[in-house]
């Protein structure tokens, strides 16, 4: 079965590929995304936004598309960057933007107040049709500094204490079985499989 993933983000199309494919799936990015209008990511929340992106790159359309909104919740800063984590630093924003906004707005924060959870939501739809939505999440804590070279966005920062490192030095095997997204995901292929 093949599924058209709604992104043009390289590290998400990676990530979700790869599971894709150890459950026996197909995944694809949504065909011509880049040359269509994009959707704008302005839902309050996370589900929303899946949500929304998921119905309008499915309109008139049979394939099976999943739409992901995902980012970094951070419990001293009031839930931010949470729907803006993509464009915290600004439209346009690179993950080295973000990360330097992150830290700055962190400054001074002990460790013991950096609590923070990637939270993920993820819908499946077909034909302007909501089929089935998912979410899950990690909890970790902001470092001051980043560290390992994997993954993308924040994970140089997000350290998970139950695994002494950050999510960028996890392997992609266990950034896959660990991570908000691969939690969710996992799930959606469940749902698939039982269908």
């Amino acid at each position: 079965m093949r599924l058209y993933l709604a992104s043009s983000n390289a590290g998400k199309l990676r990530e979700l590929t790869a599971l894709a494919h150890s459950q026996g799936f197909e995944l694809a990015p949504v065909p011509d995304y880049d040359r269509l209008p994009p959707h704008p990511e302005d839902e309050p929340s996370f589900a929303l936004n899946a949500l929304e992106k998921a119905l309008y790159y499915s309109r008139g359309s049979d394939l099976l598309v999943v739409a992901d909104d995902s980012g970094l919740v951070v419990d001293a800063l009031g839930g931010r960057p949470g729907v803006r984590s993509a464009r915290y630093a600004g439209a346009g924003a690179t993950d080295a933007d973000n990360n330097r906004k992150l830290l700055e707005e962190l400054s001074g924060v002990p460790p013991e107040k950096r609590a923070a959870r990637f939270v993920c939501a993820l819908a499946l739809a077909r034909s302007d049709q909501v089929l089935a939505l998912f979410s899950d999440y990690v909890e970790g804590r902001l470092l001051d500094a980043p560290r390992g070279a994997g993954g993308f966005g924040y994970d140089p920062l997000f350290y998970l204490p139950e695994r002494g490192c950050t999510s960028a030095e996890l392997s992609p095997e266990e950034k896959n079985r660990l991570s908000h997204r691969g939690k969710a995901f996992r799930k959606l292929l469940a749902f698939l499989k039982r269908s």
